[in-house]
């Protein structure tokens, strides 16, 4: 039911000025957040009756989803002749709904309440269905889904991943958003979050690490204590990108976390110096974009300047986990032997203050439409490293659009990584061991089985030879038949 009303929404969107993955998903979620508000409000509105208290909307009337979007009478019944449409529809949504909507951003401070979040995901939302009776259309089939029972969460936040898997296969800077899921749920597995914990992603995306943490840590059975607590004050994130940011927060709604911690400000933007002990958080886990060239006054944020992205999340990453706390972390392989110095004193750093007891090197195309290797970096803070351990991932397979990363692909990398296990494919490293200077951690498999020697010109020419001679004796005997 919810992948034909998808489909139906998509084929709808490309009759107006959507062209893209990107503004399929950009005006699904924000139709999508508001009748998930709206049910929000509905619950409750219904809980405070129960408890004979007075319930306080977050909506006024005119802008709540009952209201413009699908108006009905006491018997729940659609007023077709009263709803808004054609022209009429498209004026009020822009001219009225969404002032009013961003309005809340400047209506209060408070980045951790509902209001506040409603104005974030408006700040720069705009609408992009021109047509009054295609929104319509949409209106009434988005009203159709249900996001009652933990299977309609499930059904819709996977068909919800599945899109912005899409967006990111599309190009453009969609790809950022999606980091493959069998990688994430490997990460999650090692680190091992736990109820009680906080897990944060200073560049959240899509949400796709707390999604999957949420999943993981959601697992057997929890108290209703435990429960709240992976409601209210486990994930965290933060988004500087508009879009992202409301593709975040839907995703985790979907996945059954009603109020997501995601502020929408630019993480680098905030100096590590002014990061305390109530800010930091158990586990770390993320995807930072890397390419990136950050203005000199945003290096000024850090110790070690730089004006490489990921090398500034990496020192955020570090200062924002608590003593003793895990990160698992996705980073070019290049800088694992970068000479420049800010790579150098990083690596130092990281080495010095944290005990980075795992490197997992991915292969060429885990990241569709990346062109850069990587691999994930994991470790505890508190301790100084003195082994490393490296796996490298070979699926046995070119990965691409078609081939994509598998759970199925990991399993090894997950038996292993707990022994820390000699094999083919792993092998460990003495601190005492890597150059002082340089800190050069480059990935280099000393049990790699030995490749057989390339043969000599002569042999190449010798066995052409005898191949042709075959080739002869066999067209001879093709004659005699004929």
């Amino acid at each position: 039911m919810y992948e034909k009303a998808f489909d139906k929404i998509d084929t709808l969107l490309r009759s107006t000025t959507c062209q893209t993955e990107l503004d399929y998903i950009e005006q699904t979620s924000w139709l999508l957040f508001l009748k998930y508000l709206d049910g929000v409000e509905q619950e409750g509105e219904l809980a405070a009756k129960l408890a004979k208290k007075p319930y306080k909307h977050i909506l006024e009337p005119k802008y709540r989803w009952g209201s413009w979007a699908m108006p009905k009478d006491k018997a729940g019944v659609y007023l077709h002749d009263t709803a808004m449409t054609g022209p009429d529809l498209v004026k009020f949504v822009e001219n009225e709904l969404f002032p009013y909507l961003k309005g809340f951003k400047d209506r209060t401070s408070d980045s951790d309440t509902v209001e506040y979040k409603i104005g974030a995901i408006f700040d720069e939302m705009r609408n992009k269905v021109n047509s009054g009776y295609t929104l319509r259309d949409i209106l009434l089939i988005i009203d159709g889904l249900q996001f009652g029972s933990r299977s309609d969460k499930h059904e819709l936040s996977a068909l919800y991943e599945e899109k912005i898997r899409n967006m990111g296969n599309a190009g453009r800077n969609g790809g950022e958003y999606y980091t493959p899921r069998p990688l994430i749920r490997a990460m999650i597995k090692v680190v091992d979050p736990k109820v009680g914990e906080r897990v944060y992603d200073g560049a959240v995306g899509s949400a796709g690490f707390l999604c999957e943490a949420f999943e993981y840590m959601s697992q057997g059975k929890l108290t209703v204590a435990q429960k709240d607590q992976l409601q209210e004050g486990t994930f965290f994130g933060k988004e500087k990108k508009p879009l992202a940011y409301v593709i975040a927060i839907m995703n985790l709604m979907l996945h059954g976390v009603r109020a997501p911690n995601i502020i929408n400000t630019n993480t680098l933007g905030e100096s590590v110096n002014n990061i305390q002990e109530k800010d930091r958080h158990h586990v770390v886990l993320a995807n930072p974009p890397f390419g990136g060239q950050e203005r000199p006054e945003v290096q000024e944020n850090f110790p070690i300047r730089t004006s490489e992205t990921a090398s500034l999340f990496l020192q955020h990453f570090i200062k924002m986990l608590k003593a003793g706390g895990r990160a698992a972390i996705v980073i070019k392989n290049t800088f694992l032997s970068n000479t420049d110095n800010a790579s150098v004193a990083l690596r130092k750093q990281l080495l010095a203050d944290c005990n980075l007891h795992t490197v997992l090197d991915c292969p060429g195309g885990t990241f569709q439409g990346a062109g850069v290797k990587t691999v994930v970096l994991f470790f505890t803070k508190g301790e100084p490293t003195k082994k490393i351990w490296f796996y490298q991932l070979d699926p046995g397979r070119k990965m691409g659009k078609t081939n994509p990363l598998n759970d199925a692909d990991l399993e090894d990398f997950l038996k292993q990584q707990k022994p820390k296990a000699e094999t083919p494919k792993s092998w460990t490293i003495d601190v005492k061991d890597v150059n002082s200077e340089t800190c050069d951690l480059s990935v280099r498999n000393p049990n790699a089985p030995e490749e057989a020697p390339l043969r000599s010109p002569a042999e190449i020419i010798a066995e052409i030879e005898r191949l042709d001679e075959e080739s002869a004796e066999i067209l001879k005997k093709l004659k005699k038949l004929i």
